[in-house]
């Protein structure tokens, strides 16, 4: 078993606790695990990408060649256009539909969106707006990594688990609201 992940989006949309949620499952599942990031949490709107491996059988590099990713998960469509040239012969890409508009020539969203599309295996969701009808609008990073979860190797259960421990500490409203935005993502890859 191996599944190479490429993480992206913009600082402050959560791929870091997308990235920790599926390291915690991954450790809970006997995986390796290496993982790579580049990030510029400091300035929120700042690129946040992540490399992440893992496998039954010990991984010797962190970082992922050019198509390699079997997934690229993203909160934000232009970021998820950026690491095509990571994703593999067949792979997967799984991104929210809503930009994060942080610089004066973005392209229109539409044309981002077919770029996206001519890339093969693509699911694109209104993650925010499914947070959002959840009541809480911060959730949209476990929207995604639910609408990934089917290609992720490892139980949805343990992703589950994953997501008691990360967010436990907030209090139990908040692990609910993830859990169910975690829920509600893998339910709106599911039909289509």
């Amino acid at each position: 078993m191996k599944c190479d992940i490429i993480l992206a989006g913009v600082g402050g949309q959560g791929i870091l606790s997308i990235a920790a949620t599926i390291g915690l499952a991954a450790v809970e599942q006997n995986l390796f695990l290496k993982q790579a990031e580049v990030h510029g949490m400091s300035q929120r709107g700042g690129d946040v990408q992540s490399h992440l491996r893992l496998s039954d059988r010990e991984i010797f590099s962190d970082l992922i060649p050019h198509g390699g990713a079997d997934i690229i998960i993203s909160v934000e469509p232009m970021e998820a256009l950026r690491y095509l040239p990571w994703l593999s012969e067949g792979g997967w890409v799984v991104t929210n539909s809503v930009p994060f508009v942080n610089i004066p020539d973005y392209p229109e969203p539409e044309e981002v969106i077919a770029e996206l599309g001519r890339a093969g295996n693509t699911i694109v969701l209104d993650a925010d707006g499914i947070a959002r009808d959840l009541g809480s609008a911060r959730s949209g990073n476990m929207v995604i990594l639910g609408a990934a979860s089917s290609f992720i190797s490892m139980p949805f259960g343990s992703l589950e688990d994953a997501v008691r421990k990360m967010f436990g500490r907030k209090g139990e409203d908040i692990v609910e609201v993830n859990l169910k935005a975690l829920r509600a993502g893998r339910d709106a890859a599911a039909v289509r």
